[in-house]
């Protein structure tokens, strides 16, 4: 699957600032910050979107999240190797192709031609592999044969599932209770009630064939992938095992990446992870925006109404990227005047030398990607005199490659 071009990304250090410092996030897993230490390649897996719907602004504040990772990344002089799926055949797709009479496959592809321009337009720096479920299912078959092998899969009429408790760590992602689990479970996808499970928390790896779905042809017989088993092979063919940091929004937590990571260690023996990072969820109207409740703002329809992409992504960097957070409407104005502002800094003639502004960012982004204090500082910079010929343009540069907002 074709990701979305890549926007450029200045090199501070050519510019004389040397590199940036190592990059510290929260661990969900560990529950606390904890310090990424990639050798030379950082290796990155966020789970991508199930293309029913447009990209909201709860997307775009999990995908910018993990940009500004990427961006830390880079200035602390590594290479980095991200990795993101494509849900594109699920439950939610299919249903809601039916329900507007659009072609399952026409629906998932116009939908992530979407997420791409969306993307694009917010300068979001693109995987090198963007995987569709589709395209993975030699994987996910090959991880399931792995798995059968462990004996921890099972068949439930002519589904196979996932005996959770065959893998030592189901429970370490999360640190959830029991109790905690089985609610949430049924909630998040899964079907604790199902008869013939062995545990009401075993998650579906393949699903047989059913009337009038799409379905293929494999050694497990005709049939499709479950969610879970999808980013784990994916993961653990592009990445390899014991990868870096493992991304997505907090909804994801359980059960998703809880089971993703059983299923991955069980079957290699490592450790699929070394941190678990999360972003917070955007709401609106008093609740959680998600396509399922539609009470969504929409990126897309933003742009349409003449936003600059650039006070969208300022919008959303004034949060940290693991709070949890309400759309405004107001919010937009102000990153618009914001924008406005930090535009006129960089094109004064002087202004205060670059390089402490330029460790101030560094060390925002270092501290668990701390980006309202980031922005705090450019807004400080931006109202102080100086007699700095080329502090703007050096400004504008680590504006643009530190925060990835192009003044």
């Amino acid at each position: 699957m074709q990701s979305w071009s890549r926007p450029p990304v200045p090199r501070l250090v050519d510019s004389g600032f040397g590199r940036g410092p190592a990059v510290r996030v929260f661990d969900t897993a560990r529950g606390e910050v904890v310090a990424t230490e990639p050798e030379t390649t950082a290796r990155l897996y966020v789970c991508g979107i199930t293309p029913y719907d447009a990209t909201h602004l709860g997307h775009a504040n999990t995908y910018l999240a993990f940009d500004l990772l990427q961006r830390a990344w880079l200035d602390h002089g590594l290479d980095v190797h991200y990795t993101q799926n494509v849900t594109d055949v699920d439950d939610p797709l299919l249903e809601r192709a039916e329900a507007t009479g659009v072609d399952w496959v026409e629906l998932a592809e116009r939908e992530t031609q979407l997420f791409r321009d969306d993307m694009t337009a917010l300068r979001i720096l693109p995987p090198r592999d963007y995987v569709g479920a589709v395209e993975s299912i030699p994987l996910v078959v090959d991880l399931i044969g792995r798995l059968e092998s462990t004996g921890a899969v099972y068949r439930v009429d002519d589904d196979l599932y996932f005996e959770v408790r065959a893998a030592e760590s189901f429970g370490r992602v999360s640190g959830w209770d029991e109790a905690t689990m089985a609610e949430i479970f049924g909630e998040r996808g899964g079907d604790p009630q199902r008869p013939g499970k062995r545990d009401p928390l075993d998650c579906l790896l393949w699903q047989a064939e059913r009337p009038g779905e799409p379905a293929w042809d494999t050694a497990l017989g005709r049939g499709r992938p479950g969610w879970h088993i999808e980013c784990a092979a994916i993961a653990l063919h592009h990445l390899g095992t014991t990868f870096d940091v493992q991304g997505g929004g907090s909804d994801l937590v359980f059960p998703h990446h809880e089971m993703s990571a059983a299923e991955a260690e069980l079957a290699t023996g490592e450790p699929f992870a070394s941190a678990y990072v999360h972003a917070g969820m955007v709401g609106y109207a008093g609740e959680k925006m998600s396509k399922s409740k539609g009470n969504l703002v929409l990126v897309s329809r933003l742009r349409d109404e003449g936003h600059d992409p650039m006070a969208i992504r300022l919008a959303l960097l004034a949060h940290h990227y693991r709070e949890d957070w309400e759309w405004q409407a107001p919010q937009i104005g102000e990153a618009t005047e914001r924008l406005s502002r930090w535009r006129s800094g960089v094109q004064r003639p002087t202004a205060p030398a670059a390089g402490p502004l330029i460790d101030e960012l560094r060390a925002a982004l270092a501290a668990d990607l701390d980006a309202p204090r980031a922005l705090a500082a450019v807004d400080r910079w931006c109202s102080t005199d100086g007699d700095d010929e080329k502090a703007p343009e050096q400004v504008g540069l680590a504006v643009d490659a530190l925060l990835g907002v192009r003044l």
